[in-house]
């Protein structure tokens, strides 16, 4: 069941909900828990901590929706929030992204539409919490390998299984946010981090829904691994997806331009997958290695702004399901022969 928080001083508001979603509520699909403004929200949410996303008009009494994004992005980040308010102009939907906004619905409310917003929230939710499950139970157990963590689970064959390494096919994504640098070395270290992790949020979201899994964060860059039935089509169709949707982010602030944008490599092929790191220092990456993930990098550092470029290897495989522009012949740092590459374009 979802649990959906509607702040809005509109006393009218609460019992059109609950009319429109009598079945959802009869059948204990949602439940609903209202406030009157962003202050009695924060409350609200103390009190209910299982809440999923967060329902939020723009002016409110004592503390405005804005501002409740704001407090929501620093105490609540797994909460997703959709602004439905009158104030429908391009500053308020701008700042309310800004500030991490998951959708925006202007009023008078269009049930249908809020309907299927509801959805693709609670849905997205869902994907990021079963995520964050599976990072609490394997990757971060696999990052920290200590003696005392193995004991407590009770046994050596534990410890074997996370030290197991196997060679695997999959498909490499590495993605980049073009001159990023410039924003990171003019602005604040608070907006730098907020701006930076609500496109990777935009990233993360596209790559779950085609089943592939972050492998790390580097700097303003992810890598993605993509593996199982057509793990090359699913890593380009979310790739795709990405360049679409940062294309349609708004810039940072009114007073900085940053239109955002990113180059993207792609690779597919033999990999090793296991445990690098360093066993003195009690820290291990569960990660994969290998030609193939080098060269999928170097592809992403010979794309330019907008670009997703594939080696011909890769072209061979996709190029009657995708649509593709051969580039030519371009220098891969180590590689001793040039490599011809190819752009994938929809």
């Amino acid at each position: 069941m979802a649990k959906i928080l509607v702040a809005d001083d509109e006393v009218d508001l609460e019992m059109l909900i609950k009319q429109k979603f009598r079945q959802k509520i009869r059948e204990q699909e949602y439940e609903f828990v209202f406030a009157v403004n962003g202050k009695d929200a924060l409350a609200k949410i103390q009190l209910h901590p299982d809440i999923d996303i967060v329902l939020s008009d723009i002016n409110m009494p004592e503390m405005d929706g804005l501002t409740l994004l704001s407090r929501l992005g620093e105490s609540s980040p797994l909460i997703k929030s959709v602004i439905v308010s009158a104030y429908g102009d391009m500053e308020n939907i701008r700042t309310a992204m800004n500030r991490g906004a998951f959708d925006f619905i202007t009023k008078p409310i269009n049930f249908e539409d809020l309907t299927v917003t509801m959805e693709k929230t609670i849905k997205h939710c869902a994907q990021i919490r079963e995520t964050l499950k599976a990072i609490r139970e394997n990757s971060i157990l696999r990052m920290y390998v200590d003696e005392t963590v193995l004991n407590f689970m009770g046994s050596r064959e534990f410890e074997a299984s996370l030290m197991a390494n196997e060679a695997v096919e999959a498909t490499i994504v590495f993605i980049d946010i073009c001159s990023f640098t410039s924003i990171s070395e003019n602005e604040s270290p608070d907006t730098v981090v907020k701006l930076l992790n609500s496109y990777f949020e935009v990233m993360v979201k596209e790559i779950i829904a085609q089943g592939g899994y972050i492998d790390k964060f580097i700097g303003d860059a992810i890598m993605a691994v993509f593996r199982g039935e057509y793990h090359l089509d699913r890593a380009l169709d979310a790739c795709l997806a990405v360049r679409s949707q940062i294309g349609k982010l708004p810039s940072l602030t009114d007073n900085v331009s940053f239109v955002p944008n990113v180059s993207i490599g792609i690779n597919s092929g033999d990999m090793i997958s296991g445990n690098i790191g360093s066993a003195s220092l009690r820290r291990l990456d569960y990660t994969v290695i290998g030609d193939t993930v080098n060269t999928a990098q170097r592809l992403q550092s010979a794309a330019g702004p907008g670009q997703i470029l594939i080696n011909s290897s890769s072209y061979e495989k996709v190029k009657e399901s995708f649509n593709c522009r051969k580039v030519g012949e371009v220098s891969l740092k180590n590689k001793v022969d040039s490599v011809i590459t190819y752009e994938v374009l929809d």
